[in-house]
């Protein structure tokens, strides 16, 4: 985990369960959008292939449970990999980093999203540890902190 006295840009101190609860709710908010957002893309192609009218897919139970699961494990890491934080997560300051204070690299990013996607209460561990850890964390070694400069908590170079 980084120290309180690196440079700007560093995850200083461990985010608490309701910072992280927040920034949760934000990504559920902007997933559903991305979920929209691809059954009207899907509905957009059907009327250019097959022509009016215009409907949006309809997907069955048993499919669109498992599409929402990997929909959020690709956005949740990708996010992760790629910014170091998901658009909730920097709307709250709050950034994801290994334990050294480094950006997750994609197979420890898309592990710590398929845990916390498959298992949300293990939120509730967070009041419980003294780094404030979650399941997903402490299966992937992950620390969760705010980010005082807002570049995803993680050191350039």
């Amino acid at each position: 985990m980084a120290s309180s006295g690196g440079g700007a840009g560093r995850c200083v101190r461990p985010a608490g369960v309701v910072s992280r609860g927040v920034a949760g709710l934000v990504d559920v908010f902007v997933l559903a959008l991305v979920g929209l957002g691809v059954q009207v893309g899907v509905g957009c192609v059907r009327l250019m292939v097959v022509g009016p009218p215009f409907r949006m897919p309809d997907v069955s139970n048993w499919a669109a449970g498992p599409i929402g699961w990997g929909l959020a494990v690709c956005y949740l890491g990708g996010s992760w990999a790629m910014a170091g934080a998901t658009p909730g997560a920097r709307l709250l300051g709050v950034c994801v980093t290994d334990r050294e204070g480094r950006r997750l690299r994609a197979v420890r990013a898309l592990v710590r999203a398929a845990v916390a996607v498959s298992f949300p209460l293990g939120m509730l561990w967070i009041p419980f540890s003294r780094r404030r850890a979650a399941l997903q964390d402490l299966v992937v070694r992950s620390t969760v902190s705010y980010d005082r400069g807002g570049r995803g908590g993680y050191e350039e170079g």
